[in-house]
């Protein structure tokens, strides 16, 4: 993998394909995402080349016609790396790098990387070094391809295997190691939310870059770090939130990526398990981004995998209201209408008729909104913790025609 930190901009091409899976459209969602990725990389998308195939191919990931046609492009253009949106094989690797000259990393490889620079304290470095140590093992061998078997025969081992079997015994061992020290981190972890009492517990989850920092600084008047790029945070944070007389645990979790790597999902599960200890869910979306919709599945099927299928009490929070456009369809227009043509308040209507009051409509940026959320959290935690300290209610009292304040 190549090490992003402080690295320089250099020139990347996106390569990717459609297959009878995938659409053009998806398509190209999926290479806007890498080239953010990329950007967030230091990498400078300057072309895109995408094929059509029913599979990928098994040795050379595109045809190898395609890929005569990257090897000429990089040669003229200079381009330093070559980024692919599905995960490479070791062989598909070995052989793009070999015919491309030039570094080939895929999504998954990215991510890492990215992971690596944004990680801040100790935990997040040895889940993300965990994660790139287990990405690394079975790719070994494209890492010594300089040494070569000189001699032959039973039992008879060339320098480069020698070197690999080394090598692969290293990384096992340094495996076997984070997994410990990410084991005393969950311990610490576990018995560090122990200590936080029976407070209710909320989490905000939901796809990187719809919003969540903003949303918690605006809750907790607080100041995590937030910005225009994926995976801004890394590490959960997590702050005490009082409404009026009522006090809860807010927590801001790692945001989920499509073809979110396995690795990252098990190394960072201590990371998570705010998630499964939470007691009510506040799922972010980006109402602005163009497929929204399958943000919202890749988010619910990375839940059903934390939370191995248990159904938790769950808000749906659609944020960016602001930065919403629609395009109008002429009245005239018999076409069926397109996610495009829907506007702010056909989707509020639609999402509301399904979702009831579980759903919301903020904007974290300009604050509209965002007194009804204080409103509907207030009353839902109201809720649990009353359940959980049926003798204490009459802290509410006071509070118990509480009325979502004017926006402003």
């Amino acid at each position: 993998m190549i090490d992003v930190t402080n690295s320089p901009i250099r020139k990347a091409i996106l390569v990717g394909i459609i297959t009878p899976n995938v659409s053009e459209f998806e398509m190209t969602d999926n290479l806007n995402e890498l080239a953010f990725l990329a950007e967030t990389a230091s990498l400078e998308e300057v072309h895109r080349f995408v094929q059509r195939l029913d599979t990928p191919n098994g040795a050379t990931f595109v045809g190898t016609g395609k890929l005569q046609e990257i090897a000429t492009y990089v040669k003229e253009n200079s381009v330093e790396v070559a980024l692919f949106d599905d995960e490479l094989t070791p062989t598909q690797q070995r052989n793009i790098e070999k015919e491309l000259g030039i570094a080939a990393m895929d999504r998954t490889s990215l991510i890492l990387d990215i992971f690596a620079l944004r990680a801040r304290t100790a935990h997040a470095k040895t889940q993300v070094e965990m994660a790139q140590y287990q990405y690394m093992l079975p790719r070994l061998t494209r890492m010594w391809t300089h040494l070569e078997r000189q001699r032959g025969g039973i039992n008879m081992r060339g320098p480069g295997e020698t070197q690999l079997e080394t090598d692969r015994r290293l990384v096992l061992e340094k495996i076997s190691r984070l997994k410990e020290e990410l084991q005393h981190i969950d311990r610490q972890k576990a018995e560090q939310r122990k200590h936080r009492g029976k407070m209710v517990r909320v989490a905000l989850v939901g796809y990187t870059n719809v919003g969540k920092s903003t949303i918690m600084n605006s809750l907790a008047k607080s100041e995590v770090f937030a910005e225009n790029r994926l995976f801004a945070t890394l590490d959960t944070t997590v702050r005490k939130v009082v409404l009026h007389n009522l006090p809860f645990l807010l927590s801001d979790t790692v945001g989920f990526i499509r073809k979110l790597p396995t690795q990252l999902v098990k190394s960072f599960k201590s990371t998570l398990d705010e998630v499964v200890e939470a007691d009510l869910i506040v799922h972010v979306v980006d109402l602005s981004h163009p497929y929204f919709e399958q943000q919202i599945d890749v988010v619910n099927e990375t839940l059903a995998e934390i939370l191995a299928g248990e159904k938790k009490p769950t808000l749906m929070l659609f944020n960016k209201i602001d930065d919403f456009s629609y395009i109008k369809k002429d009245d005239d227009d018999l076409t069926p209408k397109t996610r495009e043509n829907y506007s702010l308040a056909e989707l509020q209507d639609s999402w509301m008729a399904h979702l009831g009051d579980d759903c919301l409509f903020v904007s974290a940026k300009t604050g509209q909104g965002m007194d009804a959320l204080r409103a509907k959290l207030y009353q839902r935690v109201k809720e649990i913790h009353v359940k959980r300290y049926p003798y204490n209610d009459f802290l509410f009292q006071d509070y118990s025609d509480l009325a979502p304040e004017n926006d402003d």
